[in-house]
């Protein structure tokens, strides 16, 4: 098991930059990815961002070239870098640690941390 602690959120203006934490509670040397999602009301929730073991990055069309994932090892931290945000980047940011054991997969995620993005 894992317990993630997100923090960074807050209110930003249009084109401002803001950094996402994700705190783990154990080593994340050897989690298989950690992945950034959000969410807004009535939508589901999407993968927009993801580190490997080996940081190895992806991310979705819709924050290539704004938005950058790295990870810390020694502080089982990852980070979400966001820059030139814009109003439909608004929405709540969730941490997900993805494992994988063999043949056995789990998923866990932190409590979310809102970012909003207004004049």
């Amino acid at each position: 098991q894992v317990q993630l602690v997100e923090s960074g959120g807050g209110l930003v203006q249009p084109g401002g930059s803001l950094r996402l934490s994700c705190a783990a509670s154990r080593s994340i040397f050897s989690i298989y990815a950690m992945g950034w999602y959000r969410q807004t009301p009535g939508k589901q929730r999407e993968l927009i961002a993801a580190i490997t073991s080996g940081s190895k990055t992806n991310y979705a069309d819709s924050v290539k070239g704004r938005f950058t994932s790295s990870r810390d090892n020694a502080k089982n931290t990852v980070y979400l870098q966001m820059n030139s945000l814009k109003p439909e980047d608004t929405a709540v940011y969730y941490c997900n640690a993805h494992i994988v054991v063999g043949a056995a997969t789990a998923d866990y995620w932190g409590q979310g941390t809102q970012v909003t993005v207004s004049s």
